[in-house]
């Protein structure tokens, strides 16, 4: 019984650390934005996350962030080759995106950066 009931608690604790790494996060996402955009945007964390609304910002990273690549492709054609790679649809939007959501202009949140 001691066994089983070990087992189960070892299988809990696996899954609480792959699903809690898996999630997206703002403060990796402000990371990302400071090192990988902000030099090709010229604006800091907290000017660029509070161009839009959260719902406006969830609406630019549905399907794969595609609004989003266009719509800052555009603005910012420095950053149009870091938008299109592969790492920032697989790793990074997904961060960067909470990471904006959370500072959104009618968020009532102020990031550090």
């Amino acid at each position: 019984m001691k066994k089983l009931l070990a087992l189960v608690m070892a299988a809990f604790f696996m899954v609480g650390m792959v699903s809690t790494s898996a999630l997206a996060d703002a403060a990796k996402g402000q990371k990302y934005y400071l090192k990988f955009m902000k030099k090709t945007t010229g604006l800091n964390g907290a000017k660029f996350a509070t161009m839009h609304t959260q719902d406006e910002w969830k609406a630019l990273f549905a399907n794969n962030a595609e609004k989003f690549i266009s719509e800052f492709s555009k603005k910012y054609p420095k950053s149009e080759k870091f938008f299109n790679s592969k790492k920032f649809k697989s790793k990074y939007s997904k961060h960067i995106a909470d990471f904006v959501i959370e500072y959104a202009n009618d968020s009532g949140n102020v990031p550090s950066c």
